[in-house]
C-alpha cells in the first residue's frame, strides 16, 4: 500500500480573504468562443454543497492550494513565512489566472486544492512523465506498470523500446495460483495496476503459475469517483485488457519481446486507461530508425483504428544520419517524429553553450517539449503574452507562472524512485501559448526579444526562490507546450502554431456517460461516437470563429514553421519546444533535407500532412462561412444548471497528434 502524506493540519490552511473573492461570485471572465463549455466539460469539480464549480471557485481552489503547499514547506523546515505578504501574492495570482493572462496546466486546473493530492501525493497535478525499458531483463513489468500508473492519474508518458530482445515469454503453467476463484481485483487504481503487472510478470519469470482475476469488487459502470473525480468504466476496459495481453503474450511464446510488442502492450494499457472515461491519457514511443518494424507500425491501419493510436511513435536521431528511410515514412501519415537525445541532453538554450545539465536523460513526453530521465515527472505552466500590452505587465505574469510550476515540486508523489529524481532535478516547464497571435500584436522580433528577457528574468527568480525554499535551483524551466484544452478557455492558438483558419470546427471529446452530453445533444451540437472507443467516448463538434484572424496554417510554409521553433529553442526553451510541422504534398519529399538543415537547431520535432485522410475525426476541420453560420443557426442557448457532474479532467498530450483519436 502506498503511504499517505499527512494532509495538513489547520496551521498550514491558507485561505484568500473572503473580502476578496466575493468580489469575483456570479461573475464570468472573458472566455473563448467555446471556453465555458470546454472548463464546465474538463475541469468543474463537485464542491461540498453538490453544486458544480463555476471558474471563481476554481482559481480559489488553485491558488489556496499553491500557497497551502508552500507555507507547509516552509512550515514544516522552520524556515521564513510572511502570512500577509502571501495573502498579497495569492491575490495577484488569482487575478492574473481570472483574467488569463496565465494558467496552470489542465492537472493542475483539475487537481490543484483538493484533498486527493494531500491524500496521495503530487503525481496528479504533473503533466508528463517518461519511463525507459533498457532494464526490461530486472526490472520485467515495472515499466509498464509505472505507464499505467501515471496514465490512470492523467499523466502523459513516453517510453523507449531499449527493452527489445531482452527478455523471453514463457507460457504460465497450470492453474490459478490463490484461490479457486482467482486474485481479487480491489476496487482501487493500484489494484488495477497490481493486475496488469502480475499478469505480465506470470509470462516474463519463467515457472510462473497462471494467474486468474476475480473483478466482482470493482464499481459498475456510472459509479461516481469520490476522491479523483468523475463516474466509473466498470470492469470491462480491464477485462478487455488482460484479454488482449494473454493473446499478444501467448502469441510470443518461447520468443523475446520485440520492439513492436513492447509498444503493443504499452498501447493496450493506454487503450484501457482512456476507456475508464475520468482518466485521459497520451503516450510516445521512442526506436530505432533502423529498426523497420518498429517504423511501419503505424501503417497497419487496423491496428492504429484498434490501439496504436495510443502513442505518438518517434525515433532517436543523432546528427550527421541519413533520414531518408525514416522522412520517406514520416511523409505518408507525420510517423516517426524525431528526437535528438544528445542535444537535448547537452544543451539548455541553444544560443547558450553546452553544459550537459541533462546528461542523464534518456527520452521525453508525449507532447515532447520536456527532455526526462526515467521514472521523472513534470509540470507545466501555460502564459499568454499576447494577452498582455508591454513586457513589464508580462514580466510579472512570468513570475506568478513560475511560482505556480516550483511550488508543485514541493509535494512528493507515491512513487520513491520520482521523488529521487525530482528533487534531484527540480525541472518545471514554464511554457507559452498563443505565440504567433503575438507575433501579430508585437511583432515576430520583439516576441522573441521577450523571450530572452522573460527566460533571464525566470532564470533570477528561480535563484531567489529555491535560496528561500531551501531547495536546489530548477535543472530547466522553460519550454513550449502545444496547448490544447488549456487555450481553449481564453480562445487562445495552441502554443506555436497558426490558427485552423477565420472558420473552423473544433472536435472535443467526452464521456458518453458525461450529463453534459445530453445539454449539448439538447442544443443541437453534432455528436458522434468516437472512433475506437465506441462504447465509452463521443466527439462534439464546435463551429468557431477566429477573433483576429491574420493568417492560417495554410498559409505558413513547412519551413517557416521550422525556423519559428528554431528560434524559440534559441531564445527561449531549454527543455524543448513542442511543435508539429504541417506539410503540403508538395514539400513532402524536402522532409529530408528539413531534418539535415535543423538537426543542430532543435531537439525534437514531429510532422502531419497538412490535408489527410489518414487519421478519423481529426480535431481541426476548416470550413467557409458559409458552413459556420448554417452550423451556429442550429444551435440553441445551453441550460448549464441541469449539470450536476464534475468535469472529466484532462489527458496531458494535448499537440495536435495527440488529438487525432
Amino acid at each position: 500500500m502506498q503511504k499517505e502524506l499527512r494532509k495538513p493540519q489547520s496551521k498550514f490552511y491558507f485561505e484568500l480573504e473572503p473580502e476578496f473573492y466575493q468580489e469575483y461570485v456570479g461573475q464570468q471572465p472573458e472566455w473563448g468562443p467555446i471556453g465555458y463549455v470546454v472548463y464546465k466539460r474538463t475541469y468543474s469539480r463537485i464542491m461540498k454543497n453538490g453544486s458544480t464549480e463555476e471558474f471563481h471557485d476554481t482559481c480559489k481552489r488553485v491558488v489556496e492550494g499553491t500557497f497551502a503547499i508552500q507555507k507547509r514547506h516552509c512550515l514544516d523546515r522552520q524556515l521564513p513565512w510572511d502570512d500577509d505578504r502571501a495573502q498579497r501574492s495569492a491575490q495577484k495570482m488569482f487575478e492574473l489566472m481570472w483574467n488569463f493572462k496565465f494558467l496552470p496546466p489542465g492537472r493542475g486546473l483539475w487537481m490543484m486544492g483538493t484533498d486527493y493530492v494531500w491524500e496521495r501525493g503530487a503525481t496528479a497535478l504533473n503533466n508528463c512523465a517518461f519511463v525507459s525499458t533498457e532494464n526490461l531483463s530486472a526490472e520485467l513489468s515495472k515499466p509498464f506498470t509505472f505507464l499505467m500508473d501515471v496514465s490512470m492519474l492523467g499523466v502523459g508518458c513516453g517510453f523507449d523500446v531499449k527493452g527489445a530482445e531482452k527478455v523471453t515469454v514463457h507460457k504460465p503453467l497450470g492453474e490459478p495460483w490463490e484461490n479457486s476463484y482467482g486474485w481479487t481485483i480491489p476496487d482501487t487504481r493500484e489494484g488495477w495496476v497490481e493486475s496488469v503487472g502480475l499478469l505480465i510478470d506470470s509470462y516474463l519469470v519463467e515457472g510462473s503459475k497462471k494467474v486468474m482475476f476475480d473483478y466482482l469488487e470493482i464499481r459498475p459502470y456510472g459509479a461516481p469517483i469520490k476522491g479523483f473525480g468523475g463516474t466509473a468504466s466498470g470492469p470491462q476496459p480491464l477485462m478487455d485488457l488482460h484479454r488482449y495481453l494473454r493473446d499478444l503474450f501467448d502469441s510470443r511464446n518461447g520468443q523475446t519481446l520485440s520492439s513492436v510488442d513492447i509498444t503493443d502492450v504499452m498501447n493496450l494499457i493506454g487503450k484501457c486507461v482512456v476507456a475508464g472515461n475520468v482518466r485521459r491519457t497520451a503516450e510516445i514511443a521512442f526506436g530505432s530508425p533502423d529498426d523497420l518494424p518498429y517504423m511501419a507500425m503505424k501503417q497497419d491501419k487496423k491496428k492504429v483504428t484498434s490501439h496504436r493510436w495510443a502513442s505518438n511513435n518517434s525515433v532517436f536521431c543523432e546528427v550527421g544520419q541519413d533520414y531518408s528511410l525514416a522522412a520517406g515514412m514520416t511523409a505518408i501519415n507525420g510517423e516517426p517524429g524525431y528526437m535528438w537525445l544528445e542535444n537535448a541532453r547537452k544543451f539548455g538554450r541553444m544560443m547558450d553553450p553546452p553544459n550537459w545539465a541533462d546528461e542523464r536523460a534518456r527520452g521525453g513526453n508525449p507532447c515532447l517539449e520536456q527532455t526526462l530521465e526515467p521514472y521523472e515527472l513534470c509540470c507545466l505552466v501555460e502564459t499568454f503574452p499576447a494577452r498582455h500590452e508591454n513586457y513589464e505587465e508580462y514580466r510579472q505574469t512570468l513570475k506568478f507562472a513560475y511560482l505556480y510550476a516550483k511550488s508543485v515540486t514541493l509535494l512528493g508523489t507515491h512513487i520513491p524512485e520520482t521523488n529521487n529524481v525530482m528533487n534531484r532535478n527540480r525541472r518545471i516547464g514554464t511554457s507559452m501559448g498563443g505565440i504567433t497571435r503575438a507575433f501579430d500584436k508585437f511583432g515576430t522580433r520583439e516576441t522573441f526579444n521577450w523571450m530572452k528577457r522573460g527566460y533571464d528574468y525566470i532564470t533570477q527568480l528561480d535563484r531567489v526562490y529555491s535560496d528561500w525554499l531551501g531547495i536546489r535551483e530548477s535543472i530547466k524551466k522553460t519550454s513550449v507546450k502545444p496547448g490544447g484544452t488549456v487555450p481553449l478557455l481564453p480562445g487562445e492558438r495552441p502554443g506555436m502554431h497558426y490558427s485552423e483558419g477565420e472558420y473552423y470546427i473544433r472536435r472535443v471529446r467526452s464521456p458518453k456517460n458525461h450529463d453534459i452530453v445530453p445539454v449539448l445533444m439538447a442544443a443541437n451540437y453534432r455528436i458522434e461516437p468516437c472512433v475506437g472507443l465506441e462504447d465509452s467516448t463521443v466527439v462534439i463538434e464546435f463551429p468557431v470563429h477566429e477573433p483576429d484572424f491574420t493568417r492560417s496554417k495554410y498559409d505558413v510554409s513547412m519551413w517557416e514553421q521550422l525556423e519559428i521553433a528554431a528560434q524559440i529553442q534559441h531564445y527561449w526553451a531549454d527543455n524543448q519546444v513542442s511543435v508539429t510541422v504541417t506539410f503540403t504534398p508538395e514539400e513532402a519529399p524536402h522532409i529530408k533535407n528539413a531534418l539535415e538543415l535543423y538537426e543542430t537547431r532543435l531537439k525534437g520535432v514531429s510532422f502531419l500532412p497538412l490535408n489527410t485522410d489518414w487519421y478519423p475525426q481529426l480535431p481541426y476541420e476548416a470550413i467557409d462561412q458559409e458552413t459556420y453560420e448554417a452550423m451556429i443557426a442550429e444551435i440553441k442557448p445551453l441550460n448549464f444548471g441541469v449539470v450536476s457532474q464534475a468535469g472529466v479532467g484532462e489527458k496531458f498530450c494535448d499537440s495536435d497528434k495527440c488529438n487525432l483519436f
